[in-house]
Parts: structure tokens; C-alpha cells; sequence
């Protein structure tokens, strides 16, 4: 059959900046309407895709926007899912997390959206909307008001109703174009098929027959494995018949997608409708461990999940994707949600969701172990991929009754991933949460596994408590930091729960630092880190604690400790392949070095720190790296270069908070740099060179800073360091330490 439809190709160029998905397969047929919507985006600045159901919006859009000109959108296209996200106040960290920001601030997540895409020309690809309207249409018209060069492809089933708006209808393909995409994965399931004499009417049929719905027919498609065409045909005329009852023109489009669905489903065996309903919890996507464990029991055993889920993928009912060479697996929203109204029909909801809540309340505490451990890359990306079920799960913990305490527990578990990856804004949100219910605690409720964890009533609290105080410290918010400190000590004390009172402690000496009351800090951090050897604690925020001591104690000018106790940790961190934690006590050392006067050996060390750093996405130990790199750079001898890197960093501050804290300790580099910089060059140039870095984008102000002041040009943007290779996930248990006897790596 020939092609009836114009090439849609994406012309061939440079990849466009973004985060738009590769096409697993070939984009078939709209060769007018990806005309028209590039027309539409070029005349205006929002256009709102709409259509039913299965008509096809989210690769349709995807694809337009792949072939928007460079010109109108130089800082990329990206996109936004928006179909896993169920509360409206997720919307903006959902975006910010699509756009790759990160934001240590107490700012609203909307401003930081506002002030990053203020001066940028970008198209924003807004998915799967039509459940949070009144969000995304507030926000749209905010970031539309504010960026002039924004642009918006918005897809959903209705209108956002905003001002300036335009609403592109998606219709269905034509018969011709959607008896072409039925081949194409007809092919791509039976390689020998093709469309010819007998073959073509009868695809036509079917495809006329699904009113050329492009999920439709790549439903009805995947039947051809147990199905001919003539086949296809009379079971969808025996299942029109049935659910209409009359004319074909008299069904709604969504009535004849759910009745495709459910054709398809009808054709189903009982174990694969069983497990259709079951995957219908996962948000997002999963794998196969999470998928055998949810979805495994009564009827279908766990070693069956495999094979059924092999049939349901041969269905497209699943969709398989594979990133970083691991495989996971998704469903359409669509789909999902006719499994979900099948899975409460059976009276199953409330059980699958607490499984899933289980699977992921372990799979947190699994990775809080292994974050210290040679695998913390392995675990961020782990968590990164599992964020929207993780979201899920904490929303259940949190509105589920008598399941606070397990909100609390899940909430503060993840903190390496809150402090550590760059999510601060996020997990203070949902530390809020949790610590402001109150608690009922139900024995019935208790997660499997955990309860000899210690998770109850009051240890669950208490860790919250002290997680909320810690990401409160980063983002600079003192006064509830202190106020969730005060609060876990003194129930700590109360209930006896010397772990969390070490942690309390620990939190307080770190907020003394940060306030520059020096002596206190190291008072504090002594009693925690002495508290941490009796109860056997070892992890990552030990060795923090660690080395938070030594940076305290070099303000102080007693360098020769703060050396020895950062080398410690270096060398602990090394025995357990840590990495995070190792490049504060590089920054540390590196500290040390510059007060010496070895440049040389100081730039060594901050740059595999600032590496680590950029590799976690954090970016209070990226910024203070980039401030000492400076200081180092015009003691060198070159000030230019350094400030370009202060204008860098100066930028970065927004982001992270209140600079260097508002501690006259932490800015003495600051503040020397500048003015040895300003001495070298006059006022003028200073503030030139600096502004020039603030115009730097956060891989290029690295990338230059690395580059040891090699840039005599504008920048271009690198890639994040690549990670190096995980060991083996069979060996779970970290080396011995050298330095500490004893010790779990329990948070």
C-alpha cells in the first residue's frame, strides 16, 4: 500500500536541547496537522491539543514539537507528564523536575519556574493535564505573563481556557493512514504481513469499525498473533452489536475506545485481566521485582507474573521502555485507568495499594542502607525512576487512616535523597505534611518487614522531626529548624530514643555552624558524633557530622584536626565506596590546603569534589566548591576568570538560598576573592566578567570552573560527569571501617 500521507520526519540538524523522548517506532500519518499546529505555535503562544481518549494527543504533540524550528525555541523543547500526578500542589515540581532545576530555597516552586524561564526561549510540552485544569491553567498563565519567549503545546481532552489560548482539535486518522499504522505494527509483531488484496479490506473494516482511534487499532493490531482480520472483524461487529445496539455512527468516540479496551480485555485470559487490574496501582512505571511482588498472590503466583506480563506487553496493554539498561515497563493512562475501575469492582483497591505501599516503604529503606555503600549513584537514579509511585505511596501513608506513622517513616527515610540529590524543596513538602498530622497509630497497619526497624508511633516522628530540621538548615529557614529540633529532643529524651537524640543533637550543631556560634557547634557536634560511636551509628550522616566538626574547627584556625578528621572520613568513605559525603570532606581538606597556600593541591581536590557534587544534582556543595575554585583562580593570578566564577556562583545562590548561609565564616573566601579580583581589575570589568558568568547555564559554569581557566570563549554545554561503573549488586554488606568498631548503616 502506498504512503498517502506527506513525510513527518524531523528534518535532519543538531538534537534539540529538551527532554523529549526518542520514538521507539515510526510516527505514521498527520503530515497536515503537524503544518497547521506549527503554524498555530508560531502565531501564538499556547495551543491546547485536544481529543479524546486514544486519539493519539501525546505523540502527536511530542512529535510537533520535535520538529519546531531552532529559531523559535533555542533553549529546547521539553516535556511534561502530568498523568501520574495527582495533587495539584505537585504540578510545579513536577515541572521543575521535567526542566532539570534545583532550588535549595524556601521559594514558592512557582517563582523559582518564573525566574528560570523569565529570559529563556523554550516550548514546553504540558501532558495529560485534563485531571488538574484549575493548576496548570493558573500556572500557565503565570509563566506566560512572565517569559516572553515561552511557549506552550498543552495536551488533554479539554480546553484550559486561558487567555490567548488556542485549541487545536485532534481528529482520528484517516482510514488510509490508520490502515498504514495498523501495518506497521502488524509487521513489527508477524514480519511476513502485509496489506494487500483481502488483507486491505479487511483492515479497512477494522479500522473504520474503531473509528481509526490510533490506540485502537495498535490494540487491535496486537491481536493478530491469536486473531486474522476476518476474525478481528466479526468479534468487533459481535461486540458493537452487543454494547450499542444500533447504528455505528451512533456511538461517542469514547464509548467506542472503551469498547476496544474492553474487547481487548475481554480477550484476555483471567490471569492477564487479573494482572491488568493489578498493575492499574503502579504510577508512573515499575519493573519486574515490584510488578512480582504488588501483583503476586491469589490467582496468580508470583513466578507467573513474568509470563503474563510477556502477553499483555504482546497485546500493548504494556508498554516496555529500557533507560540506563534497565528495563521498565508502563501503562497507557487510558489503560491504567480501566484496569483501576476493574480492580475496585473486584473489591481489590484498598489491598493492592497498601502491597504497593509496602513494596515501596522497603524499596526506600533497602536504598537508605545502600546509600552508603559504592552503589549511592545506582540508588539515585533507582529513586529518581521511582519518584512518582514513591509520591503515590506517601499520599496514601498520608491520607490513609491510621497510617500517619508510616508517612512519617517513609518521608524521613528518604532524606539522602531530599539532601542529597538536589530534592530539598520536594521533601520539605512532604515533611510538613507528615509531622503536622496527627497520629493514629494502627498495629493492623504495620508495614512487614519493618517493625523490627523500630518503626512505631514515636521513632517514626522523631526521624521526621530531624529530617525536616536538616532540609530546613540547607534551605536556610532556621526558625522551624529549631523549632522541629527542640521538639525531637525533647521527646527523644522523654521516650529514651538515644538514636534520634544523636540526631537532634547532630541537627543542632549544624544549625550553630551555619549561625557562626563556632564553640557551641563543636560542643554539639562532639557530644553527637560520641553518641553515634556508643549506639554503633554508621552511615553518611555520621561521616557528615564528621565533617562538619572539622569545618568548625578550622574557622577556628585549628586546622591540623580538621585535617585529620577529614582524612578519616575519606578514608572510611573510601572503604565503603561513599561518595557524597567524601566530597564535602574534599572541600574541607581543599579548605585547608588554600589556607596553606597550595593552590595547586587545593584545585585538585575541588575538582573531584565539584565533579561529585554536579553528579548528585547538589547544589549547595556544587556552590560552595565554585566559591573556593574562585578564590583559588585569583590567587593564581587570574582575575577575570575568577570573576566569571563568582558571577556563576552568585547565580547558583538563587537557588540554594541565603549565600554561604549569611555566615562571615563561610564567605571569607567570597569576600577575599572579590576584593582581590576587584584590585586587579577595576570595578567596571569586575561587575562585566561577573555578569557574564551569571549568563553561564549550571553544566556550563562547571564544566568552565573544571576547566581550570581554560575558556577564552563562550561555553558550551556539557554533559553531567558520567557515572563509573556500580560493583556488583550481590554484595551488599559495606567494607569493614578502619576508624569506627562497629556501627550499622541504619539512618
Amino acid at each position: 500500500m502506498r504512503r498517502t500521507s506527506r513525510p513527518t520526519d524531523v528534518p535532519a540538524g543538531p538534537p534539540q536541547p529538551g527532554n523529549l523522548p526518542h520514538e521507539l517506532n515510526r510516527f505514521v500519518g498527520r503530515g497536515a496537522e503537524l503544518t497547521a499546529l506549527t503554524a498555530a505555535l508560531e502565531s501564538g503562544r499556547l495551543v491546547t491539543v485536544t481529543g479524546v481518549g486514544g486519539v493519539g494527543k501525546s505523540r502527536f504533540a511530542a512529535h510537533a514539537a520535535a520538529r519546531v524550528p531552532r529559531s523559535l525555541c533555542p533553549d529546547g523543547v521539553w516535556r511534561v507528564e502530568l498523568a501520574t500526578v495527582r495533587l495539584p500542589e505537585l504540578v510545579e515540581y513536577t515541572l521543575a523536575e521535567a526542566l532539570g532545576l534545583t532550588d535549595h530555597t524556601t521559594r514558592a516552586p512557582r517563582q523559582v519556574l518564573v525566574d528560570h524561564l523569565a529570559e529563556r526561549r523554550l516550548v514546553l510540552v504540558l501532558d495529560g493535564f485534563e485531571h488538574l485544569v484549575e493548576a496548570c491553567a493558573s500556572l500557565i498563565r503565570d509563566l506566560l505573563r512572565a517569559a516572553p519567549g515561552l511557549r506552550v503545546i498543552a495536551v488533554g481532552r479539554r480546553p484550559l481556557t486561558v487567555d490567548g489560548e488556542q485549541v487545536f482539535a485532534l481528529a482520528p486518522l484517516t482510514p488510509a493512514d490508520a490502515a498504514e499504522l495498523f501495518a506497521d505494527r502488524a509487521t513489527a509483531l508477524l514480519p511476513g504481513f502485509q496489506l494487500d488484496g483481502r488483507t486491505l479490506v479487511d483492515v479497512l473494516e477494522v479500522c473504520r469499525r474503531l473509528d481509526c482511534l490510533p490506540l485502537a487499532v495498535e490494540l487491535a493490531a496486537g491481536r493478530l498473533r491469536v486473531l486474522s482480520p476476518p476474525q478481528l472483524m466479526e468479534r468487533l461487529d459481535d461486540r458493537f452489536r452487543l454494547l450499542r445496539g444500533g447504528g455505528r455512527n451512533a456511538l461517542p468516540r469514547h464509548q467506542t475506545l472503551r469498547t476496544t479496551i474492553g474487547w481487548s480485555h475481554e480477550l484476555c485470559t483471567p490471569q492477564e485481566r487479573l494482572l491488568w487490574a493489578r498493575l492499574s496501582v503502579f504510577s508512573g512505571s515499575f519493573d519486574l521485582e515490584a510488578a512480582e511482588y504488588v501483583c503476586g498472590g491469589e490467582s496468580l503466583p508470583a513466578d507467573d507474573v513474568v509470563d503474563v506480563l510477556d502477553e499483555l506487553l504482546a497485546q500493548s496493554v504494556v508498554v516496555r521502555e529500557e533507560a540506563r539498561g534497565e528495563v521498565r515497563y508502563r501503562m497507557l493512562d487510558t489503560v491504567r485507568a480501566y484496569g483501576a475501575e476493574w480492580l475496585d469492582n473486584l473489591d481489590d483497591g484498598r489491598r493492592m495499594r497498601r502491597r504497593h505501599r509496602d513494596w515501596y516503604m522497603g524499596l526506600a529503606t533497602w536504598c537508605e542502607l545502600d546509600w552508603f555503600s559504592p552503589r549511592q549513584g545506582e540508588v539515585a537514579s533507582r529513586i529518581e525512576a521511582e519518584l512518582p509511585n514513591l509520591r503515590a505511596a506517601l499520599e496514601h501513608c498520608l491520607t490513609e487512616p491510621g497510617e500517619t506513622h508510616l508517612g512519617q517513616y517513609l518521608a524521613g527515610t528518604l532524606w539522602f535523597y531530599w539532601a542529597g540529590c538536589g530534592r530539598l524543596s520536594e521533601g520539605r513538602h512532604w515533611l510538613d505534611r507528615s509531622v503536622g498530622l496527627d497520629v493514629e497509630f494502627d498495629d493492623g497497619d504495620v508495614c512487614p518487614g519493618l517493625v523490627d526497624e523500630g518503626l512505631e508511633y514515636g521513632a517514626s516522628r522523631l526521624k521526621a522531626l530531624w529530617v525536616l530540621s536538616y532540609v530546613a538548615i540547607l534551605q536556610g529557614d532556621t526558625v522551624p529548624a529549631l523549632a522541629a529540633l527542640q521538639e525531637c529532643r525533647e521527646e527523644a529524651e522523654r521516650a529514651g530514643d538515644a538514636t534520634a537524640l544523636a540526631y537532634a543533637v547532630h541537627r543542632t550543631g549544624c544549625l550553630a555552624l551555619v549561625t557562626d556560634d563556632l564553640p557551641r557547634a563543636e560542643d554539639l557536634l562532639r557530644t553527637a558524633l560520641s553518641s553515634y560511636r556508643e549506639i554503633g551509628e554508621l552511615n553518611s550522616n555520621v561521616l557528615m557530622g564528621q565533617v562538619e566538626l572539622a569545618m568548625a574547627l578550622a574557622f577556628q584556625g585549628d586546622l591540623a584536626e580538621a585535617v585529620a578528621l577529614c582524612t578519616d572520613v575519606r578514608q572510611v568513605s573510601e572503604d565503603h565506596g561513599e561518595r557524597w559525603t567524601l566530597a564535602y570532606a574534599l572541600y574541607v581538606l581543599a579548605y585547608a590546603q588554600w589556607t596553606e597556600g597550595r593552590y595547586a593541591q587545593a584545585r585538585r581536590l575541588l575538582d573531584e569534589c565539584l565533579a561529585i557534587h554536579h553528579e548528585f544534582h547538589d547544589l549547595l556543595g556544587t556552590v560552595l566548591s565554585m566559591e573556593l575554585l574562585a578564590l583559588i583562580t585569583v590567587e593564581e593570578g587570574d582575575a577575570a576568570e575568577a570573576a566569571v566564577l563568582q558571577g556563576a556562583a552568585a547565580r547558583m545562590w538563587t537557588s540554594v538560598g541565603l549565600p554561604l548561609f549569611g555566615s562571615a565564616h563561610y564567605s571569607t573566601p567570597h569576600k577575599r576573592c572579590e576584593t582581590q579580583a576587584r584590585q586587579a581589575l577595576d570595578d567596571a570589568r569586575f561587575a562585566e566578567l561577573a555578569r557574564s558568568g551569571e549568563q553561564l547555564e549550571h553544566d556550563e559554569a562547571v564544566a568552565r570552573a573544571l576547566s581550570r581557566g581554560r575558556w577564552h570563549r563562550p561555553a558550551a554545554t556539557v554533559p553531567h560527569p558520567a557515572r563509573p561503573a556500580e560493583p556488583a549488586r550481590e554484595k551488599r554488606e559495606p567494607a569493614a571501617s578502619h576508624t569506627w568498631k562497629g556501627g550499622e548503616t541504619a539512618g
